[in-house]
């Protein structure tokens, strides 16, 4: 079973604050650092720091070079990466002291994926396998649409939720990876029991993992729930909380893991990241998360 990862690549521009900035404010900012992010990015090195064999496909623009640097570094598979004319997406991340963040995203060559180029890569992997999508690359639906017929399993982290996931099938998605807010406002419900009773309802063949934020996870497949209680730590960055979750729990799937051990090495793993500035940099390996899981 191979592990495709379609999705998008961007340069995070950090800064600290106070408080995040509000409508008509100006506020100075204690300090601001460049890393390497993007959902799509961060989910393939969560994976592959994990021990999984993950191959990343998406497009960057001629400042993207060091994503290419990175899958080296961390073991991604990046022949599928592809570099088009103009910038790589980016995102401008405010962390405030309570380690809480707001992000404003730029596509840039996120957004340039086409039909032929989604063909292309897909042509390299088969029935079983799995495709992994979040919604900060374009032509999600299509990429649903297609692994679908080629009998793939489909994990899909519907974020940011927008008006593009409207044309995706969602009932060809086999894994939702997705937070409170997400699940939200693809049910119309607030209440996470009712959210994630109403997924399992819309979904009955789907396994579903709805993250709580300070009160967990839950995950719920085939009539079972189970409920994964978070690791307390003291927060400095939650950037790539959730993406770390995401590649340590498909990570366990792969390897055909309890679910209850999947849910517990995925919280470990993203309460590890938020004690770490940034998105990629913050991400542990395998290694350090059953060390710490041993130590409990």
């Amino acid at each position: 079973m191979k592990v495709l990862n379609i999705g998008s690549m961007n340069l995070d521009y950090v800064y600290q604050v106070d408080h995040i900035v509000q409508p008509g404010e100006t506020i100075s900012s204690g300090g601001m650092n460049i890393f390497l992010g993007g959902k799509g990015m961060n989910q393939s090195i969560a994976l592959a720091k994990a021990g999984v064999e993950v191959y990343h496909g998406g497009m960057i623009g001629e400042d993207g070079q060091p994503f290419l640097d990175a899958c080296k570094e961390y073991g991604v598979k990046g022949e599928y990466i592809r570099k088009v004319p103009g910038k790589t997406g980016h995102t401008i991340i405010q962390i405030d002291k309570d380690a809480q963040n707001c992000i404003l995203l730029f596509g840039g060559a996120n957004q340039m994926l086409t039909e032929d180029y989604i063909d292309e890569v897909l042509a390299g992997f088969e029935k079983g396998d799995i495709l992994l999508l979040q919604n900060e690359v374009n032509n999600v639906a299509y990429m649903v649409d297609k692994a679908y017929e080629k009998g793939m399993q489909i994990a899909l982290n519907p974020s940011p939720f927008d008006s593009k996931l409207d044309a995706v099938d969602m009932s060809k998605i086999s894994i939702f990876l997705l937070n409170e807010i997400e699940g939200g406002q693809i049910t119309g419900l607030s209440a996470p029991d009712e959210i994630l009773a109403d997924m399992c309802k819309r979904f009955p063949n789907a396994k579903i993992v709805l993250t709580l934020g300070s009160d967990g996870a839950v995950y719920a497949e085939a009539g079972k729930t189970y409920h994964q209680p978070i690791f307390k730590v003291q927060a400095v960055d939650t950037t790539a909380a959730g993406d770390t979750f995401t590649g340590y729990f498909l990570a366990g799937l792969v390897e055909g893991m309890p679910i209850e051990d999947i849910l517990k090495m995925s919280a470990k793993a993203s309460s590890i990241a938020v004690t770490r500035q940034g998105a990629v940099p913050s991400i542990p390996y395998r290694k350090e998360v059953e060390e710490a899981l041993q130590t409990m």
